[in-house]
């Protein structure tokens, strides 16, 4: 079974995405498909052996979409030619603004009609309210002359604007009359139709029709207002969706275009797609890394915010990693080529990111269900309307008014009940929490993973990786005079802690001393002569050993044969942040329990200066996803953040997993959120984000369901009996484009929103 995010091409509403979804489900070998309005996606499960991405566009091609196929990725070290693509196709297979230049060709093409057509607009508009002022007696009645002027210029005003800017409307309506399927732009399709036709008829026929209908009344104005407010609409909502997708275009700006390349003992400049595994690269200062790598050669400060968050530059040097998009500071160095293209932290981050908008969360399968049979239901509950009002109205207003109340009520419905609103409530603010996630270092698989994370009252903590820097650190010395001849013993052993003690002199500038007679000291410590004299390093043991009286401790210990003379505390140091993170875990009301496989003492030491409400210490895998099972029995919404191999099986058990970015690519794949850094404080911000993204979410429901469930009932007419209430289509156009635009605007919020 094959799965593919392939762009849609055409989709205009909520209800296309159900259209897209129950076509393709019927095609032979198709086993899910998941069509997203917010993103203009589908990801789409199936049998390559039955079928192909280009029978599935056919399929929906006489529907009005079809897929925007991907290029095929090359391998790394293709160029562009040895793909077979042009550069433009090139640049197009990177991503580089393809989807934004789409877009913004849209956006203008849109402009163009509502240059067009809101003149047309404003004149309508005007016209109404003439003819509303003169029949309230404030304004004095048109000449018979200018009046019929207008009533043959309308027509025509009318008939530029439901060919041209409502084309897309009619093809909603003829696409629904021959294929069944109904979607936003058969609503609109087939209610300025019907104003227009009928319009149309009586203007052709004014002589025949008047002693029947009252030949003044036609909706030449509601068909060119509303027709130029949806468009409005559109293009606002448009504008306004690229930026709620602007996360993916600063990620991929954030890629070198570049690299300075090492090749036959020469400095070459390359495009970065040509760069090879194993090449030698030079980064100056000012540059951008290309690709990622190991540091060979030079040392510089590195600014890695676009993948930690955190302004502060990071010292690299010989043996450490390099990200391609981060920036070089200051210093130059060379560093080997390990991972490019597709294989990069910053194509991985993109992926990640694409994929988590395009995702659907749990809480929009209530917007999908009511959308998928929405549209029907508007249609039927439009014509009952007309119905209603041609048998009842007659009775009551005479054929002429009932008919007039019947149209207003007909489009009316069709108009104010479009469920854009609703179908962009979920999509659109996923699109902005995920992309405000990842700008601050809070990588999020998908929205089903930002929907649970909210409700999360339990974290559970591995301890080294996580809360710990998992790596030995000098933590504590006695005396700092002791440091240059301990270094010196240490720096013959190839120990961790030895080389905690050796890189903790090199910082302050130390110079190492010779030693002699070296020895190690089997699982007790060291010793060695220096300048004459010989010492000994290492455990209260080997203290004992040389007859020297220590009390036993964690401590290392520098010694003569004669005296003790000072000590150093060796550790898996804290995490800065992270005890402000428990901290602020705590002020979000939820409990954080340690689970590690390190020694007791050592776990309870670490979680009592870090303020962890419980420990579970040397427990193996199978028990850490055991105590996971257990909280959730209990009825705790748990979270579980690890770094290590260790840790994936809890990872994957609980209900959101948050791996570190430092740890392994195994607990990375297996968790729903991954902290860039290994930042355990960005935990606490991956949950306010899920709050506050879920909160943006039933903002947007709430307000898109009280618009559907007030406009309806207003639009038909179920007021009109108490107070004499009927919403005119040219409102219910207006109303209908400014609901799709605050759904937009609303989730725009929360990217101004500090988390």
């Amino acid at each position: 079974m094959y799965t593919q995010t392939y762009r849609i091409k055409g989709m205009h509403c909520a209800s296309c995405s159900s259209v897209i979804e129950k076509t393709l489900k019927k095609v032979a070998g198709v086993q899910d498909v998941q069509a997203n309005f917010g993103t203009e996606t589908a990801k789409v499960s199936f049998d390559a052996t039955k079928t192909n991405p280009q029978e599935l566009s056919k399929k929906i091609e006489p529907l009005g979409y079809s897929f925007i196929m991907p290029m095929h990725a090359g391998h790394g070290g293709q160029t562009a030619e040895q793909m077979g693509m042009s550069a433009e196709e090139h640049a197009a297979h990177t991503g580089l603004g393809q989807s934004k230049q789409e877009k913004l060709a849209e956006v203008a093409d849109m402009k163009m009609k509502i240059m067009m057509v809101m003149p047309l607009a404003t004149f309508s508009i005007l016209l109404m309210a003439w003819e509303t002022l003169t029949a309230v007696g404030v304004a004095p009645k048109m000449p018979e002359t200018l009046f019929e002027f207008f009533h043959h210029l309308l027509p025509i005003f009318a008939t530029a604007t439901f060919f041209i800017a409502g084309k897309p409307y009619l093809m909603g309506f003829y696409r629904f009359l021959r294929y069944g399927k109904a979607n936003m732009d058969s609503l609109i399709g087939i209610g300025t139709s019907a104003a227009f036709l009928y319009s149309f008829i009586v203007t052709a026929f004014e002589g025949p029709l008047s002693p029947f209908l009252n030949v003044e009344n036609v909706y030449y104005d509601v068909t060119i207002v509303v027709i130029a407010f949806i468009t409005l609409g559109k293009y606002l909502e448009a504008k306004a969706k690229i930026k709620t997708g602007d996360a993916i275009e600063k990620l991929l700006n954030l890629q070198a275009k570049t690299a300075l390349v090492i090749r036959g003992g020469k400095e070459t400049e390359i495009s970065v797609d040509q760069v090879l595994r194993g090449d030698r690269i030079v980064v100056k200062p000012g540059a951008r890394i290309p690709v990622d790598g190991t540091v060979l050669e030079g040392s510089s400060f590195i600014d890695e915010s676009m993948v930690t968050g955190e302004s502060m530059p990071v010292e690299k040097k010989a043996g450490d990693a390099v990200v391609a998009g981060t920036i070089n500071t200051t210093g130059a160095f060379i560093f080997e080529a390990k991972k490019i293209g597709s294989e990069t932290l910053l194509a991985h981050i993109v992926k990640m990111v694409q994929e988590a908008q395009g995702s659907r969360a749990p809480i929009q399968k209530l917007a999908d269900q009511i959308s998928a049979v929405f549209v029907p239901i508007v249609i039927v509950l439009a014509f009952l309307s007309l119905g209603a009002w041609l048998v009842i109205g007659t009775a009551y207003f005479g054929f002429a008014q009932a008919l007039s109340y019947a149209l207003v009520s007909f489009v009316g419905i069709l108009v104010i009940a479009c469920p854009c609103a609703l179908g962009l409530a979920t999509p659109t603010a996923i699109i902005v929490g995920v992309g405000k996630g990842a700008k601050e270092g809070i990588l999020i698989k998908d929205a089903a993973t930002l929907e649970k994370l909210h409700k999360v009252d339990m974290v559970v903590v591995d301890k080294t990786g996580t809360i710990t820097k998992g790596k030995p650190e000098v933590t504590s010395v006695s005396d700092e005079s002791i440091m240059q001849v301990f270094a010196s013993l240490e720096s013959k052993s190839e120990h961790p802690v030895a080389h905690a003690i050796v890189e903790y002199v090199k910082k302050k500038n130390v110079a190492l001393l010779p030693v002699s007679h070296f020895e190690i000291i089997q699982g007790k410590g060291l010793k060695g002569t220096i300048e004459g004299v010989e010492y000994f390093a290492g455990s209260f043991k080997l203290m004992a050993d040389i007859g020297l009286s220590f009390e036993g401790g964690p401590q290392l210990v520098l010694a003569t044969k004669e005296k003790v003379l000072g000590t150093v505390m060796v550790a898996d140091a804290i995490k800065p942040e992270a005890i402000e993170a428990v901290k602020n875990l705590h002020k979000l009301g939820i409990k954080v329990i340690m689970l590690t496989g390190d020694h007791k003492n050592t776990a309870l030491a670490i979680a009592k200066e870090v303020g962890i409400d419980d420990v579970l210490a040397e427990v193996l895998p199978d028990e850490k996803l055991n105590k996971i099972k257990e909280l959730q029995k209990q009825g705790r919404i748990v979270a579980m953040a690890g770094d290590g191999i260790n840790d994936a099986p809890a990872l994957a058990q609980a209900d959101v997993g948050i791996a570190m970015a430092t740890g392994t690519d195994v607990a990375i794949e297996t968790a729903g959120i991954t902290l860039l850094g290994g930042d355990i404080s960005k935990l606490v911000k991956a949950i306010r984000l899920s709050k506050l993204t879920m909160r943006g979410i039933k903002q947007n429901l709430f307000w898109a369901f009280i618009y559907n469930i007030v406009g309806i009932p207003l639009a038909g007419g179920a007021f009109f009996p108490f107070f004499g209430w009927l919403l005119n289509p040219i409102f219910a156009g207006m109303a209908m484009a400014l609901s799709s635009v605050s759904v937009v605007a609303n989730s725009l919020r929360i990217k101004a929103k500090r988390i």
